[in-house]
């Protein structure tokens, strides 16, 4: 046991232990057959297709991730990009951060949560997105108990990155220049 953990309380190490034990439970493998009894969808639903923006439109996405990411043909014109980029897990996530927040029933929280992390955050993930060692730590404390907001801070940062690094790219592409002509 490091030196730092020993000076701690003792009522601080059972909230540790008690923590720790939670988190477990929630990130634990699914080897029980309560697993097989969720329903999940054969395929996932195709959204509706999207208008194509004006080119007035499609102008402001230059300025605006935002406005980007909430316009059905924008977001999707944005991941093919990433995709061709081999970079298409922030906006995977970001999405799935949105989902998520809509989220109303607990249990269907908690299952999306384990999923994102599983996805997304937790160390070697498939698609691990590229955050910093407090943002993480800070999400998987919140994942003890699911809430809406669970992935805010980690989804900010990874918002500011797109903002900062893939716009620009984006907005220099090919994609982005056939969508302003």
């Amino acid at each position: 046991m490091c030196k730092g953990l020993a000076a701690l309380p003792h009522t601080c190490l059972e909230r540790a232990k008690e923590i720790k034990t939670k988190l477990g439970t929630l990130l634990q493998k699914p080897d029980s057959t309560i697993d097989f009894i969720i329903p999940y969808p054969e395929k996932p639903e195709k959204p509706p297709k999207a208008q194509k923006p004006s080119p007035e439109e499609a102008l402001q996405w230059r300025d605006s991730l935002e406005k980007l990411l909430q316009n059905p043909y924008g977001l999707a014109s944005f991941r093919s990009f990433l995709r061709s980029e081999f970079s298409e897990e922030n906006a995977e996530f970001w999405v799935a951060c949105e989902d998520y927040k809509k989220t109303k029933s607990p249990v269907k929280m908690a299952e999306k949560a384990k999923k994102i992390y599983e996805e997304f955050i937790q160390t070697e993930a498939p698609k691990e997105v590229n955050i910093d060692h407090f943002t993480k730590a800070v999400t998987i404390k919140n994942l003890v108990e699911p809430s809406p907001t669970s992935f805010d801070m980690a989804q900010k940062r990874i918002f500011a990155l797109m903002e900062k690094d893939s716009l620009p790219r984006f907005v220099r592409s090919e994609f982005y220049h056939e969508l302003i002509k």
